[in-house]
């Protein structure tokens, strides 16, 4: 497992609408068998505790799955050309969405990378959103 520098920018795509977010933050990766996993908190306004969130990507790019613990849990899979019926946790209950994967890719090398990842969601088999999550990383040097 190495600590890394994490920079992650998500876009949201509604309508016509674009909304972009991005974190960095320090995390933890660990290269597996099959798959690199990237572990990272989320800190949110007091007295929230911190989100804990695990994103795993398949090496062979035919999958993620991203794992978020807190005050509210949620697991979305992302597969290419697949779609996943997946919940998401808010104040308000579970929501159960559609997750239909696009593109992922990864690429590794010299102490540095990134993962790419896109999906669309769709609530009640409505549109809800297309999503792009790009996660850049480097081992961190301290």
């Amino acid at each position: 497992m190495d600590e890394i520098l994490l920079e992650i920018v998500g876009t949201q795509k509604i309508d016509n609408q674009r909304d972009k977010m991005e974190l960095t933050t320090v995390g933890i990766l660990e290269e597996q068998n099959d798959a690199y996993v990237i572990r990272y908190s989320e800190e949110q306004e007091p007295p929230t505790k911190p989100i804990r969130v695990c994103v795993k990507i398949d090496k062979n790019e035919k999958s993620v799955e991203m794992t978020r613990s807190g005050a509210f849990n949620s697991c979305l899979i992302i597969e290419k050309s697949k779609r996943n019926l997946c919940r998401y946790g808010t104040e308000f209950g579970d929501i159960l969405m559609g997750i239909s994967g696009h593109t992922i890719e990864h690429e590794y090398a010299d102490e540095k990378g990134h993962f790419l990842f896109s999906y669309d969601i769709d609530i009640n088999g409505a549109l809800a959103s297309r999503n792009e999550v790009k996660m850049t990383f480097r081992k961190n040097q301290e």
